[in-house]
């Protein structure tokens, strides 16, 4: 019968690839879609007439919408500010106009904060605007954006929900509108007048401002608009490059200050006497100690909003803690004062304080309105909405309000009427904050369906991989796969016949969209095919591990196994970290476990390297019966890694070949290894703190950073330039060791350029550019690098097998790799990558190579040290902590797909710098057979494949925990994420895998 061999690489690439499909259908399920009403072109509707009082002929004599409250609304959103700009020290200090008025003047000032999801999962910032998109929505609609909304306005198509702006414009309301063109997008053809800015280019401070301002002083003469929208980004780009903390911050809060106070002054000297005018001052989101957002710290969510008229009172006492609000609440309290419908979707509550002026009966109608609104949205999207709480207490509360109309339309007008219309306000209020409540967890509604199919994908795959160790991990590293494999046999169709049986019960059952059952059939019935293949490998797996468990081995002593305490490290580490994903506090504080492995990793290699220089001796003559006994255990085993010299299977076996490779001072240094590495890695843990608990302390990296220390991080950025040159270039060409000189001087030029050090020879202060020729500089540098070592690994798969040219094209791509990581990392983080590479060297030459461990043990130690490197560089498992930047580094103008690769290679450049590197050893190793690529490639993938697999299923399990959204959901789309990039790695290690398939004839 004709089979085919499949090498264990191509076999773990394989399986990988089937993982990621389905971590994809299990986060498009888990991930779920917002609340939403009736289409926008259906929204328009008469609107809810107050109660209608008890009696016979008694009739309300108000039914239309309650008139606008305000001539002219301005609002003025300036992104990222958070609410200590104006309510902390800050405000007094850069804001001193907009503090007055906070303080003393005709003003409501309050604390605007997300409601989850909104905290972390929908705060995605893949892209700049991304979160001032979902804000956009927030504020328009009144509704919490879902994940769902990051996926389909990543291209920022136009807003098609019922929204605030639709309303206006349907209403005949003049709106003009300056800044962020997310606007111009997202409401096409809904302003008079309008200046869009891009958001994309964030090293823009300046330019991005003044072309809002610069439309101020004309149009705040003219008398034709109604609704003014100003957009400022400035602040947010100040945020993403240098921080909170900037001396660039002070200088923008009182350049918006001055805008503030301009636009307050021109609305007093215009006011009627017949209606007021609005000041709307707010923020998008905030930011963190780092500039970023996106998680859950109160810095990132809680932004100041502020109503400035002179319909309010005037202030006696200074202001207290301002009150918190929804940022969903704004769109509702909006709607009421420019008198239009709130929108459909609304999930928001009337900011009461800001109508609290008007009489007992408008204040009735608003919240009325709010109310009948919020109703009928939980009726729509909830089966049982009646049994709910807050639809219960809105009915009470609406009866109570008709008995109040009929007390007011037969003229009492005593003080006990004013008292039960405040009584029957209170009932409103605590209806619409249930309603609101009720609404706001319909976001949770998961697509459980799609979530199992791709949890059953994905833990099949880990099924598959575990099964298939002993082969994988064989001598010859190869699968035999018959070629009328079982997808002809009776299980597999009759699998295939059960799923495709429960797909059509499931679907046509469900009562929510399913996004797996939307697919069409011929899609669906492939899935299931996929998965009855997969459980048909795994029982055949399992059959084989059966067979050869009955077959008698060559020699009695290979029974026994022979685990080596890194082994033991090995298996009891990779449970531990799985077992500690159950846990909010182990994943908010992953990085800690990594830290304690790798350490523990590095006692352990100093007590292998004391065993083999100092033990040896003792061991005498015993050293070949042992060995020969090591060495049938060898050949009898399937399960070993055989991919080094056969005198390194044992344990006392690699010390009697390693000890020709320690000689002299080398000894000393090897034994000096471990302990050097563990100081590097403590270096490393006060250059960024990260996590969660510790994260707001002072660190090194705070410390460079910071204008008074620009000459220290000069020099350090120099240094790490210079050391990493020397650590890189012993491998390149003599081309390539000069393109890898010019690329890093264009890195150091780059950074200064942008202002973050400077030259020795460079005084005062120098203006600050984009930066933009000297990153492409370094781009030609890259590609050349890169380009030159690919011609050399293409020459050694299509022209000659040549082992030496694959190894030398390895290098290469590996050297540019670092040199673009050197580009895109911040400059306190070189040391990170100069760290890297050093411990890569040393551990290559003083323990990899003497102590002779196998491809399966340099594998896993090679993840260790990627995952611990991921936190060094400053990450962590909140969104907030993606830098940005890093994708608009030499672009002029947003593009999509280089600023998302940029991003993602500077996030994973610790992982991935560390497989590229596990690549290049193994395939320059000549004293390994060539299994040993195979091997570290299902080593790689199975390590991956296990925290991705059980996660998911915790994460199921999990679902309805109170930190799901602000701990769980940001890591398991880090997880994911993961996953793709480590499939795209695993493919790389399968193409530089020679001969990796071949026929053969039973």
């Amino acid at each position: 019968r004709a089979r085919m061999r499949l090498r264990s690489g191509v076999f773990a690439s394989s399986c990988l690839l089937v993982q990621a499909l389905g971590v994809a259908l299990f986060l498009r399920g888990f991930f779920p879609v917002p609340v939403r009403s009736v289409p926008r072109r259906e929204a328009r509707s008469e609107p809810a007439a107050e109660p209608v009082p008890p009696g016979r002929g008694m009739v309300s004599n108000w039914t239309k919408i309650p008139p606008p409250l305000f001539k002219k609304v301005v609002i003025v959103l300036i992104d990222a500010l958070r609410d200590d700009f104006v309510f902390g020290s800050k405000g007094k200090q850069f804001m001193p106009y907009t503090t007055q008025v906070v303080e003393k003047g005709t003003s409501y000032s309050f604390i605007a904060e997300a409601k989850p999801p909104t905290v972390t999962m929908p705060r995605i910032k893949a892209i700049p605007c991304l979160m001032c998109l979902l804000f956009h929505q927030a504020l328009m609609t009144g509704s919490i954006p879902g994940f769902i909304d990051v996926v389909v306005n990543l291209n920022s198509p136009a807003l098609l929900d019922d929204n605030l702006i639709w309303q206006a414009k349907i209403a005949g309301k003049r709106i003009i509108f300056y800044g962020d063109d997310t606007w111009v997008k997202l409401f096409p053809k809904h302003f008079v007048e309008y200046d869009g800015t891009t958001s994309f280019f964030v090293s823009d401070f300046t330019e991005v401002d003044q072309n809002v301002t610069r439309h101020l002083d004309s149009v705040l003469k003219r008398e034709d608009w109604d609704l003014l929208i100003l957009h400022y980004l400035g602040l947010d780009h100040i945020g993403h490059m240098t921080g909170p903390n900037s001396p660039l911050v002070g200088p923008k809060l009182r350049e918006m200050d001055s805008i503030l106070k301009k636009i307050h002054i021109s609305l007093l000297s215009k006011e009627e006497a017949s209606l007021p005018n609005l000041l709307v001052v707010c923020g998008d989101h905030g930011m963190s100690e780092t500039g970023s957002h996106g998680g859950s710290s109160e810095g990132e969510v809680h932004t100041p909003l502020l109503f400035i008229s002179s319909a309010f009172e005037k202030r006696s006492a200074s202001l207290a803690q301002p009150e918190h609000v929804q940022q969903t609440d704004l769109a509702c309290t909006l709607a009421i004062c420019l008198g239009l419908p709130i929108s459909r979707n609304s999930v928001g509550n009337l900011i009461l304080p800001v109508v609290g002026g008007k009489t007992i009966r408008e204040q009735l109608r608003f919240v009325h309105l709010n109310g009948f609104q919020l109703s009928r949205l939980l009726q729509e999207n909830t089966p049982a909405y009646d049994k709910d709480p807050g639809y219960e207490h809105f009915k009470v509360a609406e009866k109570a309000h008709g008995n109040w109309i009929k007390l007011y339309l037969e003229g009492n007008n005593s003080e006990i009427l004013l008292n039960l219309g405040k009584k029957v306000l209170k009932q409103y209020l605590q209806a619409l904050k249930t309603l609101s409540s009720s609404l706001s967890k319909q976001v949770a509604q998961y697509d459980m369906y799609s979530m199992m199919v791709g949890t059953v994908i994905i833990i099949e795959v880990l099924l598959l991989l575990l099964f298939s160790v002993p082969k994988a991990l064989s001598k010859r590293a190869e699968f035999e796969v018959p070629l009328s494999p079982p997808l002809f046999s009776l299980l597999f169709y009759l699998m295939c016949l059960m799923l495709c049986a429960v797909h059509v019960i499931v679907c046509t059952s469900a009562e929510s969209l399913c996004y797996f059952c939307s697919m069409s059939w011929l899609t669906a019935a492939g899935v299931m095919m996929m998965i009855s293949a997969l459980m048909c490998g795994i029982l055949s797996a399992i059959s084989n591990i059966f067979e050869n468990s009955r077959l008698p081995l060559k020699s009695p002593i290979a029974s026994s196994s022979s685990w080596s305490e890194i082994d033991v490290l090995i298996l009891a580490g990779t449970i531990g970290h799985v077992l500690s994903l159950g846990a909010s506090s182990f994943i908010e504080e992953e990085h800690q476990t990594w830290y304690f492995l790798i350490n523990t990793l590095c006692l352990v290699l100093c007590q292998e390297l004391c065993r083999n220089n100092f033990l040896l001796n003792e061991c005498g003559p015993q050293h070949s019966s042992v060995k020969q006994s090591f060495d049938s255990i060898g050949e009898t085993s399937q399960c070993k890694n055989i991919d080094i010299p056969e005198a390194s299977n044992s344990k006392l076996g690699k010390a009697t070949s390693s000890s020709e490779f320690i000689k002299g001072s080398d000894k000393w240094i090897s034994l000096a290894t471990p302990g050097v590495i563990l100081i590097c890695c403590r270096l490393l843990r006060s250059l960024n703190q990260t996590g969660v608990q510790w994260a707001h302390r002072p660190d090194f990296g705070h410390w460079l950073t910071s204008s008074e220390h620009k000459s220290e991080l000069s020099f350090l950025a120099a240094v790490s330039l210079l050391m990493i040159f020397f650590l890189v270039q012993r491998r390149c060409s003599l081309v390539s060791k000069i393109a890898m000189a010019l690329g890093l001087l264009g890195v150091y030029s780059y950074r200064a350029a942008i202002g973050n050090i400077v030259f020795p020879w460079q005084r005062g202060g120098k203006d600050i550019s984009k930066g933009i020729t000297e990153a492409r500089f370094v781009y030609v540098f890259v590609l050349g690098i890169v380009f030159t070592g690919t011609k050399d690994l293409l020459k050694s798969q299509v022209i000659s097998a040549d082992s030496s040219t694959k190894s030398k094209g390895l290098w290469e791509v590996y050297s540019g790799l670092v040199l673009l990581a050197a580009l895109l990392f911040r400059p306190h983080n070189l040391p990170v990558l100069v760290l890297c590479l050093l411990i890569q060297t040393m551990m290559t030459k003083y323990i990899w190579i003497p102590l002779k461990f196998d491809a399966a043990q340099i594998t896993i130690m090679h993840y260790w040290f990627g995952q611990a490197f991921f936190y060094f560089q400053g990450n962590s498992n909140s969104i907030a902590t993606v830098d940005i930047s890093a994708g608009f580094v030499g672009l002029d103008s947003y593009v999509e797909i280089p600023a998302i690769f940029l991003t993602a290679f500077a996030t994973y450049a610790g992982p991935f710098l560390w497989a590229i590197h596990l690549l290049c050893y193994l395939s320059s190793e000549v004293s390994r057979n060539s299994a040993a690529v195979g091997h570290g490639c299902f080593c790689y993938a199975l390590m991956r494949s296990i925290p991705v697999a059980i996660y998911v299923v915790l994460v199921t399990g999990l679902r309805y925990h109170l930190f799901i959204w602000s701990v769980f959901s940001p890591k398991l789309l880090y997880e994911g994420v993961h996953v793709f990039i480590t499939a795209a790695v695993c493919l790389f290690f399968t193409a530089m895998d020679q001969n990796h398939s071949y026929k053969a004839q039973d």
